[in-house]
């Protein structure tokens, strides 16, 4: 389509010059003599240029610059004077003109000037129209988002925010945290997150406990935001109403996720009802299973689903820490308590004050400490190491262990008293291998997991790797499946995962499984035995061919007392 030019000059020369010059060109020029017959014109078309004269007969063009800008006009406006000077040159440029050509106008000048102008309106158009759309988009999802700069102060918000999260744009320009007080803000637990690792951060099916939607179930996404040179800028949260489904889904039984947690199988959906049933219930509890079977997930749920989700949720790691470090770190110390105690330290249970502290590995403390706990449990007090003023919260506690702590206070290393201090209530998690039919769900949510971490386009596993994970034992349980799917993804350059991905422990697992049980018709003994010959001497490998944990092969070896032959 050809450019169209309009040309204010109240001479009629100069009107008639440009409009022959620029016509030459194909151009669609519409002349004019005033200011008001100029904005008349300029209000009934989509002009792509505006030549303005300086001076008029009434009004400035100036002024007619002036008032086109108020109007939103997008129009690059070139101004001419038979009279230049710096001050009406400084004026039009700070009032938007795009340029500023001197009497008389050279045809080569015109056409020069003419030509830059559109080229930078063609830009204009272009940008406008990507932004166009873009917010279009961004109005048109039904998912609420909202985007922050690194400070975490509101920089845009869609129309889904106000029905999800009850915010509107005024909230455009207001510290986050400054905004609604309605709901349990892990919403903003996430961005500060996201802001600080820089890294996204995924929470699933979480109860808002909105105010004004307090049976709201939602999926909580952040993503680091970065600028068109790739500089990270803030981050973009989307927060997804999964309401009706979580609905559905507990109707029916068949609820495949419970906040971050995945599995549909029967044993799930009774951990699922109980973490519900105990949510509000401010007993303590105790999450007992092996290595990698979602201990701390638990954990987080009960937070998160109670009545306590808005505030503290503190993680202490027992085994990690030496007993007089685990002390400081639980209760805290007062300055000169111990070398090295160079000021006042706050503990983890003060800290979690009104919320809840999760004691991981708790079959690992000292029996001095078992003894501090015991009174911490049963007085809701203690002491900072070096003082003597007693200190009182409000905590629930949640406790896990992959040990066995009966078998422990058997052996004098548990104390009976706070084991059933601890057990009011035990969520006792299932191995991997007592619920395969939850693979296939694992496997896509790690997939899906590390398409966005590794930005890759993974699609599925082969069936052969399928047929492999579930007959395998998952000794690890879905920690290993985790990190077996990550190392598949490091080597993987297609769409499909297959054998040649996995860890090596699985391809000889694939090798050596069929040809090793199809010629096995011996007594268990002689099983193991030749199980750990076909698998030079390691234990893991022998258990796995047999579809046995290691910790059964270690007892059936000790047993039987299979000793090691040289083959």
């Amino acid at each position: 389509m050809k450019a169209k030019i309009l040309v204010i000059d109240d001479e009629e020369s100069i009107r008639f010059t440009f409009e022959r010059f620029l016509q030459d060109e194909g151009y669609e020029v519409i002349t004019v003599r005033d200011y008001t017959e100029a904005l008349t014109k300029a209000s009934d078309s989509n002009f792509d240029l505006i030549f303005a004269d300086v001076i008029l007969e009434s009004n400035t063009g100036i002024d007619f610059l002036r008032e086109i800008r108020k109007r939103n006009f997008h129009s690059p406006i070139i101004m001419v004077t038979g009279s230049p000077n710096i001050e009406t040159a400084s004026d039009a440029l700070r009032l938007g003109a795009f340029d500023y050509i001197p009497k008389p106008v050279r045809q080569e000048t015109l056409l020069r000037v003419t030509k830059i102008a559109l080229q930078h309106k063609a830009l204009v158009d272009e940008k406008e129209k990507y932004r166009s759309n873009l917010e279009a988009i961004f109005s048109s999802v039904k998912d609420a988002i909202i985007t922050v700069d690194k400070e975490l102060s509101v920089l845009e918000i869609n129309d889904a925010a106000k029905s999800i999260c009850n915010l509107s744009r005024d909230a455009i320009g207001k510290p986050v945290n400054s905004l609604s007080n309605f709901c349990n803000r892990q919403c903003l637990k996430a961005l500060e997150e996201t802001i600080e690792e820089k890294q996204p951060v995924e929470i699933y099916r979480l109860e808002c406990k909105h105010k004004f939607h307090p049976h709201q179930v939602v999926n909580i996404t952040t993503y680091p935001l970065l600028d068109n040179k790739g500089i990270f800028s803030g981050a973009v949260l989307i927060v997804r109403d999964e309401t009706h489904l979580a609905d559905l889904e507990r109707d029916m039984r068949e609820r495949q996720q419970f906040h971050n947690i995945i599995g549909k199988s029967e044993k799930m959906q009774m951990i699922y009802s109980l973490i519900e049933n105990l949510a509000d219930v401010q007993t303590t509890v105790l999450v007992t299973g092996e290595s990698g079977t979602g201990k701390e997930l638990v954990a987080e749920a009960l937070h998160h689903k109670g009545e306590r989700s808005n505030k503290p949720f503190v993680k202490v790691n027992c085994s990690a820490l030496s007993e007089s470090l685990l002390e400081s770190e639980l209760f805290g110390h007062v300055k000169g308590a111990f070398t090295g105690a160079v000021q006042d330290r706050v503990g983890r249970f003060q800290k979690a004050n009104s919320g809840t502290i999760f004691l991981d590995e708790i079959g690992d403390i000292s029996p001095r400490m078992q003894l501090q706990l015991l009174r911490v449990l049963q007085e809701r007090e203690f002491e900072r190491v070096g003082d003597s003023t007693p200190i009182r919260v409000d905590v629930r506690v949640v406790a896990a262990t992959n040990q066995n702590l009966k078998e422990k206070i058997r052996r004098g290393e548990f104390r009976e008293d706070l084991y059933y201090r601890l057990k009011v209530v035990e969520i006792q998690l299932p191995h991997l291998r007592e619920r395969k039919e939850d693979l296939p769900l694992l496997v896509n949510h790690f997939i899906n997991k590390f398409n966005k971490k590794l930005n890759r386009e993974i699609t599925a596993v082969s069936s052969d790797v399928q047929k492999i994970f579930m007959e395998y034992q998952w000794p690890g349980n879905v920690r290993e499946l985790e990190h077996t799917l990550e190392h598949a993804f490091i080597l993987c350059r297609q769409k499909t995962i297959t054998v040649n991905h996995l860890p090596s422990t699985f391809k000889e697992f694939a090798g050596a499984k069929t040809s090793f049980l199809e010629d096995m018709k011996v007594d268990e003994p002689q099983a193991i035995l030749q199980a750990l010959k076909k698998a030079s001497w390691n234990k893991a490998l022998a258990a796995r061919l047999l579809g046995m944990s290691r910790r059964t092969i270690y007892r059936k070896i000790h047993d039987y007392k299979i000793k090691y032959q040289d083959t």
